[in-house]
Order: structure tokens, then C-alpha cells, then sequence
């Protein structure tokens, strides 16, 4: 479904309620890996965690509402084998990961990852990034990830 929508949305509809499966809205999918961004992780985050990087932590504070949080999840789909969801939500499932692993705050901003996902992403930076032709939550420098297509929307997994 993400995919007929060209994978991102602007940053205008980021707030915009898109109906999506357990009470969560559809943000954006990312467009991949990019460059190296400022983050502004905690020390002890270990290679286990998901690093926000700064304007992540700026922009889900601007957006998020009470206990909303950000739901990032990697799906089959794209070219490559898998792809990046994002969604705000405000319900722990009981696949979450919960404390130091699958809900990862910085700031007072959160981020939850389910225990399937969380195999692809462990130890990859969250990032907002705003360009002139789209705004959109996107994963970087995912040490899971062996190679993505060349739109940069997909990724395959290290074996």
C-alpha cells in the first residue's frame, strides 16, 4: 500500500490520520541509506539499540501528542527483499520489545520496534530528513543491511 503512494509523504501530511492496522498512522517509508547525520545518542547505547539522530528527536517532539510514539517496522516488500515502515502509534503490543530493547526514547521522543524488526534495524540511526520534494523519517547506516535498490526505498539483509 505504502509503496502506491510512492513511499513518502510531505511533511504537511505527516499529521494527516491515514488509517493503518492497530491504531497507528502511516508517516512515511524510507528511502534508505543516506549520509551520516548528527546524532545525539546516549553513551551506553550499544549495538542492540536505535540511534535518533537529532532532527528525528526535534521533529517527533513537534508532532507527537501525549503518549504517541514513533513504530518503525521492516516488512517484505521493495526490489530488494525489505523495507522501512513508519507509523505513529500509542499502543505497546505484546511483540514489542520492551526496556532497553524495542522502545528506545531520547529526549522525551520515543521510538518502538517489534522483536522481528528489531533483528533488521539493531544498532541503525532514525532520521528526519526534510528535502525540497519530500519530508520523511527515514533508517541510516543500518549495520544489518547488505545493499538497497537504487532508489534507496528497499534494503537486503547481511546473511
Amino acid at each position: 500500500m505504502a509503496a502506491a503512494w510512492g513511499l513518502s509523504l510531505t511533511a504537511a501530511a505527516l499529521r494527516a490520520v491515514t488509517p493503518w492496522p492497530r491504531g497507528s498512522r502511516l508517516l512515511a517509508a524510507s528511502r534508505g541509506r543516506r549520509a551520516l547525520r548528527e546524532v545525539s545518542s546516549s553513551p551506553e547505547a550499544g549495538e542492540g539499540q536505535i540511534h535518533l539522530t537529532d532532527s528525528c528527536v526535534r521533529r517527533l517532539l513537534e508532532i507527537t501528542e501525549g503518549s504517541e510514539f514513533l513504530r518503525l517496522e521492516v516488512e517484505g516488500g521493495g526490489c530488494s527483499g525489505f523495507q522501512y515502515k513508519f507509523s505513529l502509534d500509542t499502543v505497546i503490543n505484546p511483540d514489542d520489545r520492551q526496556g532497553e530493547e524495542g522502545v528506545f526514547e531520547q529526549g522525551g521522543a520515543r521510538v518502538v520496534v517489534d522483536s522481528d524488526s528489531l533483528a533488521f534495524v539493531k544498532g541503525a540511526q532514525v532520521d528526519f530528513s526534510q528535502e525540497l520534494i519530500r519530508s520523511s523519517f527515514q533508517v541510516l547506516n543500518n549495520p544489518q543491511a547488505q545493499q538497497g535498490c537504487s532508489c534507496g526505498s528497499s534494503f537486503s539483509v547481511k546473511l
